[in-house]
């Protein structure tokens, strides 16, 4: 195996699906993957793009499911090393990041009271409110990881939206939970080339 990320701590042979993940020198076969689902995405591994005048390449993905569908996360990776991530649902494209919060994470049980006009959550001198909470079940993953990730399977997501293009998104499955602050993008301005040719994509 050959990775193309140097910080990958995971990733998934594409031959035989088996999950490895690196301790120093060291890969450990985890487990396998199963088939996966069906995507009607365009975007795939080692598509590449630009994002705010950097180029970054994808060089892995999750694939979460919820009640109302389903959505990719692409791990990407920028041309000076930045790790970053491509939400892509639904036609809707989301850039965003791993940050540490500068001010406290609300628990998940006040989290559903952030609404417009109420009681919001500010990052980094940007006002949010949250808009969703998401449960979603794991349904697959392909390429290279900048975490562990395996014998996962079900997630709690809490998205917030801003005045404008910033989002954000609170993991909550994880202890402390995790916070990852960007920007909604049109497709067209990432520039994306290497992409996935199937019927019915224009």
């Amino acid at each position: 195996m050959q990775f193309r990320w140097s910080s990958a701590a995971q990733t998934v042979c594409p031959f035989c699906h088996s999950i490895l993940v690196r301790n120093d020198l060291v890969l450990e076969n985890v487990g396998t993957v199963a088939d996966l689902p069906p995507d009607p995405s365009p975007i795939q591994l080692l598509t590449t793009g630009t994002y705010k005048g950097k180029t970054f390449e994808v060089i892995g993905r999750i694939i979460y499911e919820y009640d109302d569908g389903g959505w990719n996360e692409w791990h990407i990776i920028f041309s000076d090393g930045t790790s970053g991530w491509l939400s892509d649902a639904q036609l809707q494209y989301a850039v965003s990041f791993l940050v540490n919060p500068d001010t406290a994470i609300p628990p998940r049980e006040k989290i559903k009271k952030a609404r417009p006009g109420g009681h919001g959550l500010k990052f980094y001198g940007t006002d949010y409110w949250n808009s969703t909470i998401t449960e979603a079940e794991y349904k697959g993953m392909e390429g290279e990881l900048p975490f562990k990730f395996y014998g996962k399977e079900r997630f709690t997501f809490a998205d917030m939206r801003s005045v404008g293009k910033a989002f954000g998104t609170i993991d909550y499955s994880e202890n402390p939970p995790l916070l990852f602050l960007g920007e909604w993008v049109d497709f067209d301005e990432l520039q994306l080339k290497n992409l996935r040719q199937f019927e019915g994509w224009v």
